[in-house]
């Protein structure tokens, strides 16, 4: 525990982090970011399928603010799950669904067109697995969204963006197309997570006038990382 917080650490990463008395309290800012999207969301439950889950931040956020919400969380790290499940288990009756397996093979189990929003925040040793990054993962998401659905990845790169630039060519046609990133990543001073958005993306996504996040969207994002 730190403070009154429960911190996942991981690969030496602090991954998650989650207050155990308001779950509606999202400490990272890129996480505070995907919570922006998903507020921006049309009102009610939401099918949701999480691609990673550590201790379970946005579902549980989810649960919280769209009470309801059918949600499938994909993680394949059972030492994880027990340790997260002893020291900070789910509420009863969250709706929340934890499968014991990894993106690839879970989204293949995934109903086509079943899922309002697919959150993908995955990773090992650090990094998203190339394989969730891959044009035919991308298609497999594109399969399980409804027509309305909104697509989210969070993916750490910096300049010259070797990660996301090919992310983006195959997740371009799915539409809606927005980037945000923190001015220090695009200068390259460091990594940093970048959130890529495709799909159904409602207005105002990533943006709650709080942050100096930058947001791209539409032509501007080829511009900057095609």
């Amino acid at each position: 525990m730190m403070s009154d917080l429960f911190v996942l650490e991981l690969d030496g990463l602090q991954q998650s982090a989650v207050d155990p008395q308001d779950p509606t309290r999202l400490v990272f800012d890129y996480v505070r970011r995907i919570g922006d999207l998903i507020d921006a969301m049309p009102e009610g439950p939401l099918r949701v399928l999480h691609v990673g889950g550590a201790a379970m931040t946005l579902p549980r956020y989810v649960a919280a603010t769209r009470p309801r919400s059918p949600q499938i969380v994909l993680e394949p790290n059972e030492a994880v799950l027990a340790r997260v499940a002893d020291e900070m288990p789910l509420p009863p009756r969250s709706g929340i669904e934890v499968r014991v397996v990894d993106g690839q093979t879970g989204i293949a189990q995934i109903r086509p067109a079943s899922q309002d929003l697919v959150v993908l925040d995955a990773f090992d040793g650090g990094v998203v697995p190339e394989a969730l990054t891959s044009a035919p993962w991308i298609r497999q998401v594109r399969e399980v969204l409804t027509p309305r659905g909104v697509f989210v990845a969070n993916i750490v790169d910096r300049p010259p963006y070797p990660r996301i630039r090919p992310f983006i060519a195959a997740a371009r046609d799915l539409g809606g197309l927005m980037v945000a990133v923190e001015p220090a990543t695009m200068k390259g001073r460091r990594e940093g997570n970048m959130l890529i958005a495709c799909g159904a993306v409602p207005t105002g996504a990533f943006d709650d006038g709080s942050t100096d996040f930058r947001v791209f969207r539409g032509q501007a994002v080829v511009d900057a990382f095609g």
